[in-house]
């Protein structure tokens, strides 16, 4: 399916002349969707078996493959096999583990798509980006991102960036019959547009399947690098060790490069992409479910170790339920005049909350008799920059008037006052601002032209009645909360009070210009910031991180989106533009700051389970690769055959990808990656493990003098039953395991199953000598028993060695 630019016919046509009344009817868009398809910008995705066999190339697939191919060549059929199982085993889970976190991001991914208002059947509606066809008749904002290439109608001008196609950091005004692009943001204006174009044959299209962007590296992506990088330097020193004191001893080649390959790819981290991948996926799933949608996974991380959360006011600590709380009038004027004038200043479809509470209070003044609204002439929306929205009007006896609406000193740069008025102006703003409300002042322009200040308006946004225990539980959670606004500084303060914030509010002319540390101790003291404009927010966030804070922001409009994607977690609130969502790492579904505390608790349970696989995965190498390497440099023995290696490959895969599942607990203060502190706890589990492990083979040989065979088989059950219950060590930190949650059933049934799994194989002897019951269950006791002491010296090793601050 393509789809086509739309005709000469259908530009022409009165749907874009006269910006439609209508719009197109349902039949028109079925007609249109059967004639030229629609599709979103096409994900450049490998195909399934592609995907498959990609897990068959690469470094460790290569080890592996030539492992088998050696295997074959010495008649190690077995080997061979196992090996291949080995191999299948690795691309089958981690096809089916990464294809499944793929799907649940994409399905995230839908719920983040844009979308438009757009004409249908004569009523304004929103839908999503990717269900418009040409001909559709949208209606863009400030704030918006162009959801199609279109050619703009109705309005007076759009000022558009359109940088991200372009490379042109100014924005372009465009004006009525001028094309817009999809992808391009809305910064000033609003018109309507008949979309010409949709899907991967926009010129937003077309450049995406060109350029493909290379997500940044977090911070727990550069700690796995530096975990694989130590775990592979440390594989090829002992293995190195290895063949060197086996080719001395005049050992078989080809024997010691097979054995040594499986040594390296059982010590190496394969399953770790997949781990990663499933774990953050799995994470991302889960904040889903508590309405908040992540759009970058590492932020993921980010949120559990913030440490100041720079909140928005309106809409997270507040209700965004803006109502009118009092309206006051200059001489002459009456309330009605000002809630006239300020209706005619609002534009009804563009949904804006001060606009909906303004018409609410006009509907039953509009439905009197007598009261016909005047023909529009031209309306100017709502600039931030002149911060006033302006319309031209033309009553029934041909006379013409303009309108304004905005903030108070805007419409007084409109409307002039004399000394006596600027006062009771200032009166009114204080005492309004004193009450909580936000003052909208209001102009109109009498007969001769002269502008005539009306009077003020003031709207109340309620607090949230959970903002207060929110905010207070942040605290709990060792996060600073600080207020952002841009309204006076006595609302902020008022709301502040309301909701348990300081009322230390620091005014944007308060603060101290620069980067230096007098300017960070300044912005970590403040409650809150008032009055502040776009570019402060992005230097707040700018500052708090130089002085090693992990920062997160909220924000909804298109001037909040530098500070959004500047900061470490940029969080765009419900409702917010689909600016702010493009810029933000975590999109809100659902209004109010609990939310975001509903992802810092998650947040930190994911980041614990990315801890414990790091952990276990360096204790699980160091126990093994270090074992192996005494066993046969101090007694030139064997503890363990090259299959036996695999099989424990094999069989350690499946319980490494569910600590993904795993219960963790939730951190009392943010947390970060301390790599002295893993290093620390995955040293003493390892070298435990040695410890435990030499002493059976050392019974084994000294004590018993078993067969050589048969201790081979005991430690390869030592080895998987042990492994396993190291999980549990390492999950629980400096606690004993009972301190902590019960592993999930995903994490504990499948370690038990794969442990149940090797003690068959013992016992029955499956490519292995056999060993029967009572061998087994005396592995599994002295197991246990390793497995208590090892949690009490664990303990109290950590504590001495690396308390937690």
């Amino acid at each position: 399916m393509t789809n086509d630019t739309i005709s000469p016919d259908v530009v022409e046509s009165p749907v874009y002349d006269q910006g439609s009344a209508n719009g197109l009817t349902r039949a028109e868009v079925t007609a249109l969707r059967e004639k030229v398809g629609f599709n979103d910008i096409p994900e450049e995705r490998k195909h399934p078996l592609l995907k498959f066999l990609s897990y068959f190339w690469g470094p460790i697939p290569w080890m592996i493959e030539i492992a088998a191919i050696l295997s074959a060549v010495i008649s190690h059929w077995e080997d061979f096999a196992i090996i291949l199982l080995l191999l299948m085993t690795n691309a089958v889970v981690g096809f089916f583990q990464e294809r499944k976190a793929e799907n649940a991001i994409e399905l995230l991914k839908k719920q983040l798509a844009p979308h438009a208002r757009v004409l249908r059947d004569g009523t304004w509606q929103e839908i999503t980006a990717r269900e418009l066809v040409p001909g559709d008749l949208v209606h863009i904002r400030l704030g918006d991102i162009v959801p199609a290439d279109a050619v703009l109608g109705k309005g007076n001008y759009l000022l558009v960036d359109e940088s991200a196609l372009t490379g042109e950091s100014l924005p372009v005004e465009k004006r009525p019959g001028d094309p817009v692009y999809s992808g391009s943001i809305a910064r000033q204006g609003e018109m309507d547009a008949t979309v010409t174009t949709i899907g991967g044959n926009t010129f937003f299209g077309k450049t995406a399947r060109l350029v493909q962007a290379k997500p940044p590296r977090s911070h727990f992506q550069a700690a796995v690098e530096r975990i694989g990088n130590f775990l592979i330097i440390l594989a090829i020193v002992l293995v190195s060790i290895v063949v060197i004191v086996a080719l001395l001893r005049s050992a078989s080649l080809l024997d010691t490069i097979q054995f040594a390959l499986i040594l390296v790819v059982a010590a190496i981290p394969a399953a770790l992409p997949a781990v990663m991948t499933v774990t953050l996926a799995v994470g991302a799933v889960a904040l889903a479910k508590k309405e908040a949608i992540v759009s970058r996974l590492s932020a993921i991380e980010e949120m559990a170790g913030m440490d100041i959360l720079c909140s928005d006011k309106t809409g997270t600590i507040t209700q965004n339920s803006i109502s009118i709380g009092e309206i006051r009038t200059f001489p002459g004027f009456s309330e009605d005049d000002v809630i006239t004038a300020a209706a005619l200043a609002s534009k009804r479809e563009s949904n804006d909350p001060i606009d909906v509470a303004i018409f609410s209070r006009y509907e039953p003044l509009s439905q009197e008799p007598g009261t016909p609204r005047p023909e529009t002439l031209d309306f100017v929306p709502f600039d931030p920059v002149a911060k006033y929205s302006k319309a031209t009007f033309r009553d029934r006896s041909g006379s013409t008037f303009d309108v304004a609406k905005g903030a108070p000193q805007a419409i007084t740069s409109l409307a002039g006052t004399d000394g006596t008025l600027a006062t009771t102006l200032d009166e009114w703003v204080t005492g309004f601002a004193a009450k909580g409300f936000r003052a909208l002042g209001v102009a109109r322009t009498d007969h001769s032209g002269r502008w005539q200040y009306l009077g003020l308006i003031g709207l109340f946004d309620p607090p949230r009645g959970d903002s207060a225990a929110t905010i207070n539980n942040a605290k709990n959670l060792g996060v600073d909360v600080k207020m952002v606004t841009g309204d006076h500084v006595a609302i902020a303060q008022e709301i502040a009070g309301h909701v348990g914030l300081g009322q230390n509010i620091l005014p944007r002319t308060a603060l101290i210009a620069g980067d230096g540390e007098d300017v960070r101790k300044q912005l970590e003291l403040a409650d809150g910031f008032a009055q502040v404009l776009p570019e402060d927010k992005f230097q707040i966030v700018k500052v708090l991180q130089g002085g090693d804070h992990i920062v997160g922001m909220t924000g909804d409009g298109v001037n909040d989106a530098p500070a959004l994607r500047e900061a470490d977690a940029g969080i765009a609130v419900a409702g917010a533009t689909d600016a702010a969502k493009s810029a933000a790492d975590i999109v809100l579904t659902s209004p109010g700051l609990s939310v975001i505390i509903d992802a810092i608790q998650r947040s930190r349970e994911i980041f614990r389970r990315m801890e414990n696989y790091a952990v276990y995965r360096i204790a699980e190498t160091v126990r093994v690769l270090i074992f192996l390497t005494l066993c046969i440099v101090l007694l030139n023995f064997y503890p363990v055959t090259a299959l036996m290696i695999v099989v424990l490959a094999i069989l350690n895969d499946l319980p490494i990808m569910m600590i993904a599942f795993d219960n963790a607990p939730v951190a009392p203060k943010p947390v970060r990656w301390q790599m002295n502190r893993i290093l620390t706890l995955a040293s003493i589990l390892g070298i435990l493990g040695v410890v435990s492990s030499f002493i059976l083979l050392w019974v084994s040989r000294e004590y018993f003098h078993l067969d050589a065979g048969v201790i081979q088989t005991l430690i390869f059950l030592k080895l998987a039953v042990a492994g396993h219950m190291t999980i549990y060590l390492a999950r629980t930190g400096q606690q004993h395991f009972w301190e902590r949650p019960f592993p999930s059933m995903a994490l504990f049934g499948t370690a038990e199953i794969t442990q149940v799994a090797a003690t068959l194989i013992a016992i029955y002897g499956l490519f292995m000598t056999p060993i029967g019951w009572t061998f087994a269950i005396i592995v599994w006791g002295y197991a246990l028993v390793s497995f208590l002491i090892n949690d009490q010296i664990k303990v109290w090793l950590f504590r001495k060695i690396h308390p937690y601050s």
